[in-house]
């Protein structure tokens, strides 16, 4: 049942729930499983030495089940699209240009947290794409290697492609972490750890009528 929480909030403790507890557990594990990824691509160049191979490989098999599970439950929860960045997410980000920007709020999710939701998305992507391409050069348990499925260039377009994702990913990995800590914003980190806001938290940052919570929030 829809709860329009500017006139009250869901549950009778005064609490609006944002994240459920498997899109919680989704979150961490995936943030688990990139910086494990990150860590043992990244530091052997630096000279940390140690059998990261089975590792990475692993990992990033863990990463695309993770993915997919997310995309699944967005697919039957009807939320697909709440992430996805639109007309009106330009205008409401250029909002407070005008003399109303101070009265325009977004729903859910503002055009910031959907930029970078959908940054991630393009480069966790990308390096999963190239990084299932590059597990053909490896044994794993289900298949023996093969390094002449492709020539050196398109191996070469594969392995920098891969690379540069990954330092993208970096990047905005580090972007994520800033804004997740930043006084204003900790509101949505204590979110993605117990699941909820404060009633005071929706109706000063958030429209009623673009957010209707709900029960499957």
């Amino acid at each position: 049942m829809s709860v329009n929480a500017g006139d009250a909030p869901a549950g009778e403790d005064g609490i609006v729930v944002r994240h459920q507890i498997p899109d919680r557990l989704l979150h961490w594990l995936t943030a688990i499983c990139i910086f494990i990824l990150l860590g043992s691509s990244f530091l052997p160049i630096v000279g940390i030495n140690f059998e990261w191979v089975a590792l990475h490989w692993m990992t990033g098999v863990a990463l695309l089940v993770l993915v997919c599970l997310h995309i699944l439950r967005a697919i039957a929860r009807g939320q697909f699209k709440s992430m996805w960045f639109a007309i009106q997410d330009i205008k409401l980000a250029l909002a407070p240009l005008s003399r109303a920007g101070s009265e325009s709020k977004p729903g859910k999710y503002s055009p910031a947290q959907k930029l970078m939701h959908l940054g991630v998305t393009g480069l966790v992507l990308l390096t999963l794409a190239t990084g299932i391409l590059m597990m053909i050069r490896i044994d794993t348990p289900f298949w023996e290697r093969d390094i002449y499925l492709f020539g050196d260039t398109t191996w070469g377009i594969v392995y920098v492609t891969h690379g540069l994702a990954a330092l993208g990913l970096i990047t905005t990995v580090m972007l994520h972490i800033y804004f997740a800590l930043r006084p204003e914003k900790l509101m949505y980190t204590r979110s993605m750890i117990k699941g909820w806001l404060t009633r005071r938290e929706f109706i000063d940052h958030h429209d009623a009528d673009k957010w209707q919570v709900s029960d499957n929030d």
